[in-house]
């Protein structure tokens, strides 16, 4: 019995790229270098530099600075990792330096570091260790008081009670920026989820109203030639024409869209000209294949429009003439395009009968068109004619077109000899398009 050769399999790896050495390293370093360089710095500018540095009631530059250098990297080194330590740092040095009458500014500045590290907690970490980087000194502060009122030593109830309240105020301010953080990365959230949804119901459209079109008039195409097939064979071959390259079209639309999808971040986008007014031509030669005669009128001086505004009028017009091939059971369909000062105005009318499905509010056709104009700020309207039929309409607002600018007067000159005026050309352009 052969045995089938081991699969491979590969294993793909994302790795990040490294931070640079500086930015690697932690700022509890960065904080120690720069006591130590102090500390180098005095021992070559001062006499019996270690003495100094260790004598407890000195002046600022003696004990207080180291306790302060020796704090301060402590916390930066545990910051991060361990917040609650860091707290627990700057208390026990502000405890130390409670017996320095020297120099009573040192004590409170250890408590203040500590409560930094408590608004730093109330900012980045939970409410649990929040809430217990907040008890650290008020406990240590309660006790304190408690100590000094049992040993008889002499407490200042207002002083106590005021860094309790700076506790408090330093934990309300992290608590704060916490909230805000918390509330913007849920703005963020909201905001992606919206601009996912948006994204899903414009590609949904393009789909709908590209693939509905094109597999509407293959199906037409396909049920016309199986008719026809024993007895006008050149017919058949007319249709079979059609659905290849109707089915081409739609392939090619579908590649395309798809080689968008899967672009990476970064990477180009195929380059594709959306389809827009400009191909209506087509879409009416395709409709007449599909046996409805479509009467195209352009009125109005036709200019180019926005983008988003020419591809939602091809697609309202497309998506409305397949109804009128799948739903309506009629022959004849007439397509209006008006470009106004302000606005175009698209309007397709049948005189079918219609179907159940044919009806307005159903379906995902009405749907999408109604979106499309929606998204535009736009008007649209949809439903039966009163004499019969079906009526879709859409008034699509475009910005009016730029004047043209001013043409300095030119030098007088003898008048010529009067003409009789050619008869003036009719501003409406009609072109209607039929098999």
């Amino acid at each position: 019995m052969r045995r089938r050769p081991a699969r491979r399999y590969h294993r793909v790896m994302i790795t990040e790229p490294r931070p640079p050495l500086l930015r690697r390293l932690p700022a509890g370093v960065w904080v120690a270098a720069f006591w130590t360089a102090i500390v180098l710095f005095r021992f070559f500018t001062r006499v019996d530099e270690l003495r100094h540095l260790l004598e407890y009631q000195g002046n600022t530059e003696d004990m207080p600075l180291v306790v302060t250098a020796v704090v301060t990297t402590l916390v930066a080194f545990l910051l991060v990792r361990l917040p609650l330590a860091a707290v627990a740092a700057g208390l026990a040095g502000g405890v130390f330096a409670l017996g320095m009458w020297t120099q009573p500014a040192t004590a409170p500045v250890q408590f203040l570091i500590a409560e930094g590290v408590v608004a730093y907690c109330a900012a980045t970490r939970s409410r649990l260790v929040s809430t217990l980087a907040a008890g650290m000194p008020l406990a240590v502060l309660a006790g304190l008081f408690l100590w000094g009122t049992v040993n008889g030593q002499p407490v200042n109830p207002y002083a106590y009670l005021g860094l309790a309240a700076t506790v408090l105020i330093a934990w309300l301010i992290g608590n704060t920026v916490h909230q805000s953080r918390t509330h913007a990365e849920a703005l963020r959230g909201r905001a992606a989820e919206q601009a996912v949804t948006a994204e899903r119901l414009r590609i949904a459209r393009e789909l709908h109203d590209m693939v509905a079109h094109n597999i509407g008039i293959i199906a037409i195409q396909a049920g016309m030639g199986s008719r026809v097939m024993d007895t006008q064979p050149a017919e058949t071959r007319n249709a079979l024409d059609a659905i290849e390259a109707t089915s081409r079209e739609t392939l090619a639309g579908l590649r395309r869209m798809l080689g968008a999808l899967r672009q990476g971040e970064g990477e180009a986008a195929p380059l594709e000209v959306a389809p827009g007014l400009d191909e209506l031509d087509r879409l009416v030669e395709r409709t007449a294949g599909a046996g409805v005669r479509v009467a195209l009128t352009r009125r109005g001086a036709a200019r180019p429009v926005p983008a988003e505004v020419d591809l939602a009028a091809y697609r309202i017009v497309q998506e409305a003439v397949t109804n009128v091939v799948k739903h309506s059971g009629t022959r004849d369909c007439h397509v209006t395009v008006e470009y106004g000062a302000e606005r175009l105005a698209v309007t397709v009318v049948d005189l079918g009968a219609g179907t159940a499905a044919h009806t307005p509010g159903t379906g995902y056709g009405l749907a999408g068109m109604r979106e499309r104009v929606a998204l535009l700020h736009g008007e649209f309207s949809a439903g039966p004619r009163h004499e019969g039929g079906f009526r879709v309409a859409a008034l699509l607002p475009i910005p009016a077109a730029p004047a043209a600018p001013a043409v300095p007067a030119a030098p007088a000159v003898p008048a010529a000899p009067a003409v009789p005026a050619a008869p003036a050309a009719s501003e409406t352009a009609a072109l209607e398009v039929g098999p």
